[in-house]
């Protein structure tokens, strides 16, 4: 069979092959779908049951999706609910390509990104992302943080993709002298999983799947909480521990 023959059969297959792989990746997404995040939570929660009712544990949801899937924790493991507020420090040229986080009082960045955005973008966007931080702590809590030493911290969002959200949340908490910190994540990149891993002392996740697009397409309903709705479920939170 000649060179051109094989090229000609190799074209001919492709679409097959590829609709074959597509379907592929459809099936092993469609398996991990999770319904919203209340259902997140909720199976995040009974891989966390051994805490059920736990006087030294505290959840922590990182606003906005992670709340609602932190408030599904709490709400079945009996335990409080609050937040921690982080904020992704977008590429310059990117803003939702992340090449970082910020956490109250400090921040994580990818030294291989810092020298491309620069010493001053960096110092910047820290101090503008400090104050939208500050800001939703005084929508969330008027202010108040959560007590964290000695506590067996649960740090809860709706995924990972990037992981740096989660990462800054996690020193932030190992700061404030913990007895424990648990990430628990519905889904994640496998990258971030295995850099959360190595900075928090467990983490429970429910699924690292080996294609990883967006953290929304693991979800049917994935729709963007709004600031009332994250008040909400501190409130609720309160009813159920």
């Amino acid at each position: 069979m000649q060179y051109f023959d094989l090229l000609c059969m190799r074209r001919s297959c492709m679409p097959a092959f590829n609709t074959a792989l597509a379907k592929t990746k459809r099936s092993l997404l469609i398996k991990m779908l999770f319904k919203d995040r209340h259902e997140a939570g909720q199976k995040l929660a009974e891989k966390l049951k051994k805490l059920k009712s736990k006087k030294d544990v505290i959840v922590l949801g990182i606003p906005r999706g992670g709340v609602e899937v932190a408030f599904n924790v709490a709400k079945i493991l009996k335990v409080p609910l609050d937040i921690v507020v982080t904020k992704k420090i977008g590429h310059p040229y990117e803003s939702e390509f992340a090449i970082g986080a910020v956490s109250p009082g400090s921040y994580i960045v990818n030294e291989s990104y810092s020298n491309e955005a620069g010493e001053e973008y960096i110092k910047n966007t820290v101090r503008e992302m400090n104050a939208e931080i500050k800001r939703r702590y005084k929508e969330y809590t008027k202010g108040k943080m959560p007590e964290l030493k000695n506590k067996v911290v649960i740090v809860v969002d709706d995924g990972l993709a990037t992981g740096y959200t989660m990462l800054a949340a996690i020193k932030y908490v190992k700061s404030k002298n913990p007895k424990k910190v648990i990430a628990a994540i519905p889904v994640a990149a496998q990258d971030s999983y295995e850099k959360v891993k190595v900075s928090a002392d467990e983490v429970v996740c429910l699924n690292v799947p080996a294609f990883f697009g967006a953290v929304g397409a693991f979800y049917q309903n994935f729709m963007q909480l709004e600031d009332e709705e994250v008040r909400f479920y501190l409130e609720e939170a309160k009813k159920y521990c």
